[in-house]
């Protein structure tokens, strides 16, 4: 029965190839939006190396101090993070890190700029980087301030060529550091673990960020296993609320929580303070966005459906002259459509591999890396399939209720 539907629905296509161009291009544009827009998403908060364990991770990306006459807000410092995250109960790794800062180096005489991150040893056992040369320093070199690097392979062309780069120096920022790694470049987006240049802690210029309780760094911890995660936040909620506040005159209310990075965008986006628990609202708030993105066209496409269906109303009078059922007639409608859509959305596929690619080859993102991966090709299909029924469901029915002899004439009142 399905491969007679199928036979039907193809032929059909091809003799009404207006209405099918017109169909086709609704289809295949709206999912190239929703297809760029996912796997940007994606590429962004989705498991991708190195940050492959996210399923077991937190972290401590943003504070907020609190006073009568006013509030900072931003990255925590080294000291907050120092004073909650060690030795968490359920954590198998901490990690205190850096957010990336902009560089100044001369290579040749010409002026580099690049990022540079200050991490701990545990950064490298947490995040699973592609080391294309050498390996990661150790905690006993961030522990000794030892001025070693680990460098993306775009750093690696722009100061030493196509040449091996490990054992050999570079400056930045003033210091000289020996490289000991090189590492395939992480994308922009991926803003947790993205940077240039990868030093340790302790190369500071000075040791006045231990005792700052806001800004320029970022905790990751990484739990034995997902079910250590909601008692790592209740630990780290009842640590935050015993730290005094170095300036109480001003400020008297701490604000920060063990968050996954998403539910960090979730109270960034809406201004929500550090309560977690909002990712799964602003996730509901995307998805219906997606869904109202697809509902307008497949509008557009049910009235087109309903005027194609029309034009064949003598061919579903004979049918139904002959015995066919409601349920038979509205099958090969819905799989006409089903059919259309899916083809729409290979057709949106393709062409978002291609947008992907554009936006990638542009540099817009730095080492932006995009392209639908099988969960995208999931999401295409899956998609594409609810088009289909959305936009085919109603003319269906319509067209099924038609009276034989109504539609021997050719339409219905």
């Amino acid at each position: 029965m399905l491969q007679s539907y199928l036979k039907l629905a193809v032929k059909v296509l091809l003799r009404r190839k207006f209405f099918t161009f017109i169909s086709l291009f609704g289809i295949s544009l709206t999912l190239l939006v929703l297809m760029v827009a996912t796997a940007m998403f994606d590429a962004e908060y989705g498991p991708c190396p190195p940050e492959t364990k996210l399923d077991r991770s937190l972290g401590v990306f943003r504070a907020r101090m609190i006073g009568p006459h006013s509030i900072r807000s931003g990255d925590p410092g080294y000291a907050l993070l120092d004073q909650t995250v060690r030795g968490l109960p359920g954590a198998e790794e901490v990690s205190l890190h850096s957010s990336p800062g902009s560089v100044t180096s001369y290579q040749g005489g010409a002026r580099v700029t690049s990022y540079l991150k200050r991490t701990d040893g545990a950064f490298w056992r947490i995040y699973e980087f592609r080391f294309l040369e050498g390996g990661p320093y150790t905690d006993e070199d961030e522990k000794s301030g030892a001025f070693v690097a680990v460098i993306n392979e775009p750093t690696r062309r722009r100061f030493f060529g196509e040449a091996s780069a490990v054992g050999r120096t570079l400056e930045a920022d003033g210091q000289t550091f020996r490289v000991v790694g090189v590492v395939e470049a992480v994308p922009f987006l991926r803003t947790i673990v993205f940077s240039d240049i990868y030093v340790p802690i302790t190369t500071a210029k000075s040791d006045a960020y231990r005792k700052e309780m806001m800004g320029g760094f970022l905790a990751t911890i990484l739990a034995h296993g997902r079910s250590d995660l909601p008692g790592i936040r209740r630990e780290f909620a009842t640590r935050v609320t015993r730290i005094p506040m170095p300036d109480p005159k001003n400020y008297t209310t701490l604000q920060t929580s063990a968050e996954t990075p998403f539910e960090s965008f979730a109270g960034e986006m809406f201004d929500l303070k550090v309560q977690t628990g909002r990712a799964a609202g602003l996730l509901a708030l995307i998805i219906g966005a997606m869904v109202l993105f697809m509902v307008l066209p497949a509008i557009n496409l049910v009235n087109l459906n309903v005027s194609r269906i029309m034009e064949r109303a003598s061919e579903i009078g004979v049918r139904k002259a002959f015995g066919a059922s409601r349920r038979t007639l509205v099958g090969q409608f819905v799989v006409e459509n089903v059919l259309l859509c899916l083809v729409g959305g290979a057709i949106g596929l393709a062409l978002s591999a291609v947008a992907l690619q554009i936006i990638a080859s542009s540099e817009i993102i730095p080492y932006a890396r995009f392209a639908p991966n099988y969960r995208v090709f999931l999401y295409g299909i899956g998609l594409s399939s609810l088009f289909g029924l959305l936009s085919g469901v109603y003319p269906a029915l319509k067209m099924s209720r038609l009276h034989p002899v109504e539609a021997l004439r050719g339409g219905s009142r």
